[in-house]
């Protein structure tokens, strides 16, 4: 892969010069309160932003929070993001009402040499994310027109063919900042030649999300270890009844197929924690993974399947985790999560985590984040990597 870094640009001199670097803050927040409970997205792009500010750049900070549909809504506004960046820099940054608008234009002519600016969500505005690229390149016209360059630091968003993401680094020198360069290189370790035993760990809800990257993974690794709700349509593929639990029925027989066509890879849980309900009360107790009763559903994974699954991992090698293995936001359906992760931090492996829910569980659960070998801040982005799939955000840079 042929990319200039943000350390390229560093030699070259950024003192004085208006960086624009996209970085993927789209945080979680309190519906409540509005306050962020999980910083670690804001805490990943620090390296790019303070290397750039350290040598005198202007530094501009654009990103997305949320889904909102084309249009300013103050419950995804980036405005805590800013505070919470201002805090962990040490040092103030300044806030733009809008993104391409008076408010960022006169926000980005008053900046200082190694000042911040924190531009508004770039998703109020319906050019970000259009399919139509005239729209989408009139937006991206406007935000290059805020900086002299651009860095890509938002891993989480190069699979998205979005104006800040594709169509601005056309207009701009262009480089990937240090945590798209680290992402990249982790992931390329799986998809090369990883040390064997090599072994993966998918859970998640649905079995239609992950089908193309367990297609993608099953002819290279060595086991695959599946629970979280998606278990269940892989354990009706082998004619098991799972109760009211999560089932995609139209995949049961791709399930099939799957197991048939890796004899032995493929390892299901053998007992789950089922529930009367889906409820954080909800009565539950520990059955057979083939004995689930009509009216529970599973929740988690069971301690059995646990041990079963941490004796896998224990030989390992290399490891790729994505997906919870049950409703760890759920005390009562958390220890199956909690023990797999648990027994990925004691493996003499190399382990990734795949982003997305499964770095929000390492942080829910209070684990040390630096037992695992990287905690990829892109879930969607690093399973489309592992498909082997083209990412536009990459490829816009090697352009």
């Amino acid at each position: 892969m042929s990319i200039r870094t943000v350390d390229d640009l560093l030699v070259e001199g950024v003192s004085g010069r208006r960086v624009l670097v996209r970085a993927d803050l789209n945080v979680p927040l309190d519906k409540q309160t509005g306050d962020i409970t999980d910083d670690g997205r804001i805490r990943a792009v620090l390296p790019t932003l303070g290397a750039l500010v350290e040598a005198g750049a202007k530094v501009i900070v654009c990103s997305h929070l949320g889904r909102p549909k084309g249009a300013p809504d103050p419950a995804f506004s980036l405005r805590p993001v800013a505070g919470r960046l201002g805090e962990l820099l040490g040092a103030e940054v300044r806030f733009a009402e809008d993104t391409v608008g008076d408010s960022a234009r006169s926000t980005v002519d008053a900046l200082a040499d190694g000042q911040v600016a924190v531009l508004e969500n770039l998703r109020f505005n319906a050019g970000e994310t259009s399919k139509e690229e005239a729209e989408r390149g009139a937006f991206a016209d406007q935000l290059a027109a805020l900086a002299d360059a651009y860095v890509d630091d938002a891993f989480g968003a190069v699979h998205r063919k979005h104006a800040s993401v594709y169509d601005v680094p056309a207009r701009l020198p262009h480089v990937a900042g240090r945590l798209v360069l680290r992402e990249v290189e982790v992931l390329s370790t799986l998809t090369g030649n990883p040390e064997r035993p090599y072994v993966v760990v998918l859970g998640g809800s649905k079995v239609s999300d992950k089908l193309a990257v367990i297609e993608a993974l099953l002819p290279t690794v060595d086991r695959l270890l599946i629970g979280g709700g998606m278990c269940f349509t892989f354990l009706r593929a082998q004619g098991h009844e799972v109760g009211t639990s999560l089932l995609e029925k139209e995949m049961v027989e791709t399930c099939r197929n799957l197991m048939e066509g890796a004899p032995g890879k493929i390892l299901l849980p053998v007992d789950v924690v089922a529930a009367d309900a889906f409820a954080p009360d909800a009565a539950h107790d520990t059955v057979r993974a083939d004995g689930i009763p009509s009216h529970r559903l599973g929740l988690d994974i069971g301690p059995e399947t646990v041990a079963g699954f941490a004796a896998v991992l224990s030989q390992a090698k290399t490891i790729f985790w994505n997906g919870p293995m049950g409703v760890f936001e759920m005390p009562a359906f958390a220890g199956g999560t909690r023990g797999v992760a648990e027994a990925i931090t004691k493996a003499d492996a190399f382990s990734v985590v795949g982003g997305g829910d499964s770095a929000a569980a390492v942080r829910v659960l209070g684990l040390d984040e630096s037992s695992f070998g990287h905690i990829s801040t892109g879930g969607g982005a690093s399973l489309e990597y592992l498909e082997g799939k083209t990412l536009p955000g990459i490829a816009a840079l090697e352009n």
